[in-house]
């Protein structure tokens, strides 16, 4: 019992056994605790560029159809992937805020049909509300009369296809971080990322002071609403906003920002030319796409000022010196993703073009749509990304296991 006692006591001495091997630790050392299993590595995420592309191209698919039933496949679509793939961020909450305006735009669009009326003739009469006289220079325009079940169908058609414009818009700000969205950003719009990073930081800091300043002028006895009240609440925000800017701006000034390379006069005028040129052959190629009359020409002109565009970005970001901070990188993940939305919005410009009676269907005389196969298809490939996409990440991670 004495020898169990000493041994004991020697190992409490020397501080324990140390390994599966008994053997006793150095004196003076405290036995290092087992280690939790190490985290698994978070899978890499998809380019934000990657996730723009994607809704954009469903948008520009919704805007070659009135055809109600493909335009809810639309959002159904759309809505899937951003369920599966939505990060837990606050940004990623922007989805229900687009839902919501999306269904006011639709509400709007009904009331003013119904308040306004619409040169859609109709023969089958739902109500016929009082009637405004108006003046002669407001001709073609009415308030009140009859409503008809086909002002309604045009009113509700196009009205879903804005709907679902923004409801796949809503769908890029759930699932793409603004911030690395704008640290992706070419060279040439560098100031223009710096300027919108440096007002997403502070608008945070500006609700914060506001509410602040009006809980101490409750807590005096004075007024905080109305015009008195927002002026006397405005101007000390308004004076902090522009503290934090100036040292911001000295700040960064110490650290180098804002300056340029030096650029031959030669590559600064082409890189204007090519950016000018650009702007203005995307702004005629999408107002051709989205009108009947330009869609021979729509594709081209965009095709074509979306290169001189670019070419302008590369050039001009050769003005910028700096580097980034591990840059997202366009892998063929991101690839895939991108190339699902633009084959959905190529299929359905070559089904409004080829079978333009099945894309919009017809409101006089009043008929009701029908589901095209392969459009319908074509719109199903929009969710390859809920697919070929790693799932969003918990933040708070799989939590550690207890040392056996």
């Amino acid at each position: 019992m004495a020898d169990r006692h000493r041994s004991c006591g020697q190992s409490c001495r020397w501080g324990g056994t140390g390994g599966r091997s008994g053997t006793p630790s150095a004196p003076g050392r405290a036995t290092p605790p087992a280690r939790p299993p190490r985290r698994a590595t978070q899978q890499a995420t998809v380019h934000p560029g990657a996730w723009w592309l994607w809704s954009l191209s469903l948008g520009t698919a919704a805007t070659r159809t009135t055809n109600p039933l493909l335009l809810t496949l639309l959002i159904t679509v759309s809505a899937y992937v951003v369920i599966t793939r939505r990060p837990n961020t606050p940004w990623s909450r922007s989805y229900g805020a687009f839902l919501k305006l999306a269904l006011a735009v639709l509400l709007i669009r009904l009331l003013f049909a119904v308040a306004l009326g619409s040169p859609i003739p109709g023969t089958h009469t739902l109500l016929t509300l009082p009637e405004v006289p108006l003046p002669d220079w407001a001709q073609g325009i009415r308030l009140g009369g009859r409503v008809t079940a086909e002002t309604l169908v045009f009113a509700l058609y196009d009205g879903l296809k804005l709907a679902t414009l923004l409801i796949c818009v809503g769908a890029a700000n759930a699932l793409a971080s603004p911030s690395r969205l704008l640290k992706s950003l070419p060279g040439a719009l560098y100031e223009t990322g710096v300027a919108v990073v440096v007002a997403l930081t502070f608008a945070p800091n500006l609700i914060a002071d506001a509410q602040r300043l009006r809980a101490a002028r409750r807590l005096r006895g004075r007024p905080d609403r109305g015009v008195r009240g927002l002026l006397q609440v405005g101007l000390p925000v308004l004076e902090g906003a522009l503290e934090r800017s100036v040292a911001l701006a000295a700040a960064m000034d110490a650290r180098g920002y804002g300056r340029t390379a030096q650029v031959p006069v030669a590559v600064r005028r082409t890189t204007a030319a090519l950016t000018l040129t650009g702007l203005v052959g995307v702004c005629a190629g999408t107002y051709g796409l989205l009108t009947a009359e330009g869609g021979t020409y729509g594709l081209p002109v965009l095709l074509a000022g979306l290169a001189a565009a670019l070419a302008g970005l590369w050039l001009g970001g050769r003005r910028s010196l700096r580097t980034r901070y591990r840059p997202d990188r366009w892998d063929l993940r991101a690839g895939l993703v991108a190339a699902s939305g633009a084959a959905v919005a190529a299929l359905l410009a070559l089904a409004a073009a080829s079978d333009p009676a099945a894309m919009h269907p017809g409101v006089v005389p009043l008929v009701a749509p029908t589901l095209p196969l392969w459009p319908a298809a074509a719109v199903l490939l929009g969710l390859l990304p809920a697919f070929i996409t790693p799932p969003p990440a918990d933040p708070a991670g799989p939590a550690p296991k207890e040392p056996s």
